[in-house]
């Protein structure tokens, strides 16, 4: 049985390629919330989204990794975003999803970004992931991953919440906005959208215009444009098992397989 999950969405500008730089930011942030199941930080939340992994990864017993293995116990909930990892010499955008007990699980984003280079400087990941909180299903996926719909077919109702993380640049502002509620329509999920603010050291803009959407695809909460700010949003299973039940979609869906080669 689900229990109401209270979420808290980061929405926050990053400094660029500063990792000591960003845990004061969000130690800051933190600081405003005092109670949450689950906090979100953005993508590549400790440097902004860089292609300079050389000097920037950490490996798993990094800074990054200590910082929030720390947060999540002192604020005892799960704490999520992702950061510029190292191994065996390949280099990842990690998403961490760290327990307050100090265990986690991690998805290394799968769609990487080829119009910056990503694709030739990161290892792209290989599976997804799916995790469990207070009785929610939820499934951790990262920026580019929104563009590609089969990536996170809810097949078999495998999750309620599919949650992104993202460093999207404004200019690209209506995609977010119009694909965010897209894949909760398709998925018959709650969405959580949670994206950066600011001016990165690429000169790129953007928005933030983080969100939490229903899986009727309407709003339930959503960030001011360009402002860091926290977006609170407290879920029950009430109305989704509602959705599920009056219209069951899933039922009609389309048997596939995924070739990951």
């Amino acid at each position: 049985m689900r229990k109401e999950l209270n979420i808290a969405l980061v929405q926050s500008n990053l400094a660029w390629e500063n990792a000591e730089g960003n845990f004061a930011i969000f130690n800051q942030h933190l600081e405003k919330i005092k109670e949450a199941d689950l906090i979100v930080l953005p993508e590549m939340f400790s440097t902004g989204f860089s292609m300079n992994p050389a000097p920037l990864a950490e490996s798993m017993q990094g800074k990054t990794m200590n910082w929030l293995t720390q947060k999540a116990k002192e604020k005892n909930c799960v704490i999520t975003g992702s950061f510029i990892a190292e191994e065996k010499g390949k280099y990842f955008n990690r998403l961490v999803w760290m327990r307050a007990d100090g265990s986690f699980e991690l998805y290394d984003k799968r769609h990487l970004f080829r119009m910056a280079g990503e694709n030739s400087l990161y290892t792209e990941g290989q599976k997804k992931l799916i995790v469990e909180l207070k009785g929610w299903k939820i499934c951790p996926l990262i920026c580019y991953d929104l563009r590609f719909p089969v990536w996170s077919r809810n097949v078999n109702r495998e999750y309620d919440i599919l949650l992104y993380i993202a460093n999207w640049p404004a200019v690209r502002s209506h995609p977010w906005k119009t694909l965010l509620p897209a894949r909760a329509i398709e998925n018959q999920c709650y969405v959580l959208g949670l994206n950066r603010v600011g001016k990165d050291g690429n000169n790129l803009d953007y928005s933030g215009d983080s969100s939490v959407i229903d899986p009727l695809g309407k709003y339930v909460a959503e960030a001011v444009p360009g402002k860091e700010e926290i977006v609170f949003v407290k879920l029950n299973d009430a109305f989704l098992e509602q959705c599920r039940a009056n219209f069951p979609v899933n039922l009609d869906g389309d048997k596939f397989s995924l070739n990951l080669d």
